[in-house]
């Protein structure tokens, strides 16, 4: 036999060693190579495995925006790979090199905190105003009884409103408030104040024009720049969708931040994605082409940065339901992608499709979580009691 076996997708030649092998490990997933399945992957370029087999999650989510693969479920597909567990399979060189990378350095230095803000958030409030819901939430909706990606957004900022026991009169405090859906939704259904932290001018500015004549006001700041002295006191601080840019070298710092900023009798949301385990770092194609210097903190981590300032009330995850707000944001990107296309080309909506699709897998392989923590500086007088919604 000889030693290469011809395809017939372009009149390239594959290599038989890497060939089998990637399609050995993918069986083991229900994944066939070549395969007609929604799921099945369709392989266009002879290196393809080379580049997946040795670079790993990297390998195969760059070969991907560049055309060389492709698959009609990519988030069926990723499931299916995550609950295979390929990943330890195959070899977690790029996410050893992650993770170590994270430990050694200050990732999420104040110099280095802004870069998230120009690469990620600052793209363009086009993108965004296309695949977010009206009120511009780029974070987990709640869907127990939503139909609609506006439905469930507006659910997820109304149980964080009741989770906080927001009263009229109040001072909110929202560190990294995108473009300020949580602080517009306070500031008219429960009329308190608001002062909201972000890093990207984009959100900034639009937020801004947003919030009109409400009492909100959005500051240009990195988390620790902000009340340093402790000068400032909120009755309630939420932080939505922020913690996974902090780093663990920070959170010491930030939930200082938190306290210093927070009234004695208040109330403190951390609305976080989450790892299942300490010490693994985050994906190496996400971290690359997405959200630089990210890193997703675990349960163990939370609790034991947090526990000198804080009395943990409450705990609840609901990841699958950032399935579901995956799908329905992809759904949006793809519709108004005709109008968005001649700015973002090609190589942008493959990059786009993939970081959706595949997040959309982590949540429902539960190999991520979502989770909202409400905490207190000393106690909640009377204890603390979850809204039943």
């Amino acid at each position: 036999m000889a030693a290469d076996i011809a395809w017939e997708t372009r009149g390239l030649v594959q290599t038989d060693d890497n060939w089998r092998r990637a399609s050995a490990l993918l069986a083991t997933a229900d994944i066939q190579v070549m395969g007609g399945r929604p799921w099945d992957m369709r392989v266009h370029h002879p290196d393809t495995f080379d580049r997946i087999l040795t670079r790993g999650s990297l390998g195969l989510g760059e070969s991907y925006i560049d055309g060389w693969w492709d698959c009609d479920q990519v988030d069926a597909f990723i499931t299916r790979i995550l609950r295979a567990r390929l990943a330890e399979k195959v070899g977690r060189a790029g996410w050893l090199w992650a993770s170590l990378k994270a430990r050694l350095t200050n990732l999420q230095s104040q110099h280095r905190a802004w870069q998230v803000g120009e690469v990620h958030y600052d793209l363009g409030n086009d993108l965004y105003q296309a695949m977010l819901d009206p009120s511009m939430a780029y974070s987990c909706g709640y869907w127990p009884v939503a139909q609609t990606l506006a439905q469930a957004q507006e659910a997820k900022l109304d149980l964080i409103c009741q989770k906080l026991q927001l009263q009229p009169g109040m001072r909110l405090l929202d560190i990294g408030c995108g473009w300020g859906s949580l602080m517009l939704f306070a500031a008219r259904h429960y009329r308190v104040a608001c002062v909201g932290l972000t890093i990207s001018k984009e959100q900034a500015r639009l937020g801004t024009d947003k919030a009109r004549d409400l009492p909100v006001r959005f500051e240009l700041a990195d988390y620790r720049q902000f009340n340093p002295r402790g000068e400032q006191r909120f009755d309630r601080v939420a932080s939505v969708g922020m913690f996974e840019h902090v780093g663990h070298k920070n959170y010491r710092a930030y939930f200082d931040m938190v306290r210093r900023s927070l009234r004695d009798d208040g109330l403190f949301l951390l609305h976080t994605i989450g790892k299942n385990r300490a010490g693994v770092g985050i994906d190496p194609w996400i971290e690359k082409y997405i959200f630089p210097n990210g890193v997703l903190p675990s349960a163990s981590e939370i609790a034991f940065y947090s526990e000198d300032s804080f009395v943990m009330e409450d705990w609840h995850n609901f990841g699958e339901d950032y399935d579901k707000t995956l799908l329905a944001w992809h759904a949006r990107f793809e519709a108004a992608w005709p109008g968005l296309k001649d700015r973002y080309g090609e190589r942008f909506y493959r990059m786009w499709r993939y970081y959706l699709l595949c997040c959309a897998a982590t949540f429902r392989a539960r190999d991520n979580q979502l989770w909202q923590v409400v905490m207190s500086p000393s106690g909640h007088a009377g204890g603390y009691r979850r809204p039943l919604l």
